[in-house]
């Protein structure tokens, strides 16, 4: 048996000593302050509190406090670490401000190559699950502003942030007013205006479009469009992550729309919108050529307002193959610059490291890869669909039997075979901001016990049975290597259970698809374990969401919705629904921490899930490219203008 201590939370009141200290400069307030999570008026206060030092380099007094945390994840690239949030930490080479600068000259670089072995399906971020889509889509659609790896909240669309101090956040936290750039304009010359951000509201909020990013709209009122480049956002309550709306705090970014191309595309027509093939956007490039499925090709966007901005003439994204092959190609061959997610195995990565043609970026991100439990049947045909919440599971049902999954999962094996230094095991759902991360939680390792659950509960024999049931289990997941082996490695303990495992293994293109006609994907799961990563959030109100059925028509995926809901399991309980209700409004940075941790305690101990491995982003890079600055709540993609070659 191998037991795990659960985790310490870090002290929010340290932040507070720290700023009435007067070792903090503002700057370095509001950094920390973002990337703990802290809300908007929260933040404020410590800002007004800490004087009027804008200066990164005020020296800390000598009565610092010494266990201030920097509240985020480090970042690791060729063996150095820094800590996200911290007056040391890497400033984004740009963000795409009205005042960034010091671009390396538009086109003086030729072809910029990108891998992930993951092809997109579509383009259009608002139907985005993780960065399969939203990574590309990054290439050509800006938010409104951005959450940087130094965990600020930046313009990127706008002339400002919102905030209290500037008026861009009322006193009651219950509107938010933003101003757009003078002369934005859409990758096809066509001026950006307060209509495309209201017309996007009401786009992505029209539940026959079936849209993965609705929920980030889900607390408006109304946007009020005060002139072409000033809109308010009403909200119905306070919302501590309102930078989601439009903006990227997410992984998969909410971006606006132009309203002239998709206004003839609403409802039901949504999904298949030419333009989610070819969007128009704002960045530094626009589609030249997508094959879904295999490759896109962008060219330069001529209306990009930064005129020395990109570096490069042309990206090619490519798609297809597997994370050893991508791996080989960044990290040995030299036949791509840029490749996303290497979840490959620590021998392989270390053996292609050895021959200095790349360099791993190996960066904490709050993805958790979880086992999920259908407490619906897979098996049972309701209305012509499977896995329906009408639906019993005949064994998952029992709460005995799911205790037994986290006690037969060998997780320190997991990790260090398969993984390495690019994960680390957890029993948590939220494992970062710090604020959020449950210190009740811990783990063990031994069949033993998981064997003694089920003979208790009267599951019995081999394969075991109960009144008839047997346990026979369907356990899928994408084809990716680390996943099947991590499967087979289940598989055999569970064998040794008297569990009687099929597995099977699906393309990740089709597994993520959106496509309501398609058995195979992870919201249908006609199956009774799948195993993937759900992505981490600043502010994670919207990971919270995958176990919210507070309105089950909506929030459950099945037949009836065309399978848009989030929630995979199938899980309905009203006291977690509840918590996260007062979590959507929530400001005080303590009473969120308190909501967040029940409600990942709740998931764990009701063995919703099984959280098992807390993946780092893992990316590989050519050692000749430079100026990109990854961060964990943005895409690999995000600051592509700023990327260039240094010879």
């Amino acid at each position: 048996m191998s037991e795990r201590e659960p985790s310490r939370q870090p002290s929010v009141e340290a932040l507070e000593a720290a700023v009435l200290a007067g070792s903090l400069s503002r700057r370095a307030v509001l950094k920390r302050g973002v990337a703990l999570g802290l809300s908007a008026p929260v933040i404020a206060g410590l800002l007004a509190a800490c004087g009027g030092s804008d200066d990164d380099n005020t020296p800390a007094a000598t009565t610092a406090p010494t266990d201030v945390s920097d509240g985020g994840a480090a970042t690791e690239a060729t063996g150095d670490s820094t800590p996200e949030g911290s007056e040391t930490a890497t400033e984004p080479a740009g963000d795409s401000s009205p005042e960034s600068s010091g671009g390396r000259g538009r086109g003086e670089g030729d072809l910029l190559r990108i891998l992930y072995w993951q092809a997109p399906p579509m383009l259009n971020p608002h139907f985005a699950n993780g960065n399969l889509i939203s990574a590309p889509a990054a290439i050509v659609l800006e938010p409104i502003v951005r959450v940087t790896p130094a965990g600020e909240i930046v313009p990127v669309q706008c002339v400002e942030a919102p905030s209290l101090e500037n008026g861009g956040i009322s006193e009651d936290g219950k509107t938010i007013t933003y101003t757009l750039l003078e002369g934005l304009l859409w990758s096809d010359g066509t001026p950006v205006t307060s209509d495309d951000a209201k017309f996007t509201w009401e786009w992505v909020t029209d539940p026959a479009a079936g849209t993965t990013s609705s929920p980030a709209f889900a607390n408006i009122e109304d946007i009020e469009v005060v002139d072409d480049r000033t809109f308010k956002i009403h909200l119905n309550g306070p919302d501590p992550a309102w930078y989601n709306i439009f903006g990227r705090g997410t992984s998969n970014g909410a971006p606006i729309l132009p309203k002239h191309l998709l206004e003839d595309q609403m409802g039901e027509r949504a999904q298949s919108a030419p333009y989610n093939l070819n969007p128009v956007g704002t960045g530094p490039y626009k589609v030249s050529n997508f094959v879904p499925g295999d490759v896109v090709n962008f060219e330069i966007n001529e209306h990009f307002r930064f005129p020395d901005k990109p570096f490069f003439k042309k990206v090619e994204y490519k798609g297809g193959g597997d994370a050893p092959a991508a791996a080989r190609a960044v990290l040995q061959s030299g036949e791509v610059d840029y490749a996303i997610n290497l979840q490959v195995e620590k021998a392989v990565l270390d053996s292609l490291l050895s021959g200095g043609v790349g360099e791993l970026i190996v960066l904490p991100d709050g993805s958790v890869e979880h086992l999920f439990i259908n407490f619906a049947d897979p098996n049972k045909e309701v209305d012509g669909a499977r896995s329906e919440p009408s639906t019993e599971h005949p064994f998952f049902s029992d709460k005995a039997v799911r205790e037994a999954l986290p006690l037969s999962i060998d997780r320190d094996t997991i990790v260090e075979q398969l993984y390495g230094q690019t994960a680390d095991a957890t029993t948590n759902v939220i494992v970062a901001p710090d604020m959020f991360v449950s210190p009740n939680t811990s783990y063990s390792y031994s069949l033993e016990d998981a064997g003694a659950k089920l003979d208790e509960a009267g599951w019995t024999g081999s394969p075991r049975s109960k009144d008839g049931t047997q346990m026979k289990v369907l356990f899928q997941t994408t084809i990716s290597p680390l996943r099947l082996k991590a499967q087979e490695i289940m598989k055999q303990a569970w064998d040794e259970l008297g569990m009687d495992v099929e597995l099977k293994s699906i393309d990740s293109s089709v597994f993520f698809s959106s496509d309501s006609g398609n058995p195979d994907t992870w919201k249908h799961f006609y199956a009774d374990l799948q195993m993937l990563a759900l992505n981490g959030r600043p502010f994670p109100i919207d990971l919270m969401s995958y176990w919210k059925s507070s309105d089950p028509a909506v929030d459950v995926a099945q037949k009836s919705n065309g399978w848009a809901g989030r929630n995979l399991s199938r899980w309905s309980n009203d006291e977690y629904n509840g918590l996260f209700e007062k979590a959507l409004t929530e400001l005080d940075p303590a009473k969120q921490s308190e909501l967040f941790i029940a409600m990942n305690d709740m998931i764990v101990n009701e063995v919703v899930t099984v959280p098992f491995i807390a993946r780092k982003r893992v990316d590989g890079k050519s050692t000749r490219l430079k100026g990109n600055n990854p961060g964990p709540w943005t895409e690999e993609t995000y600051d592509i203008a700023d990327w260039y070659f240094e010879d």
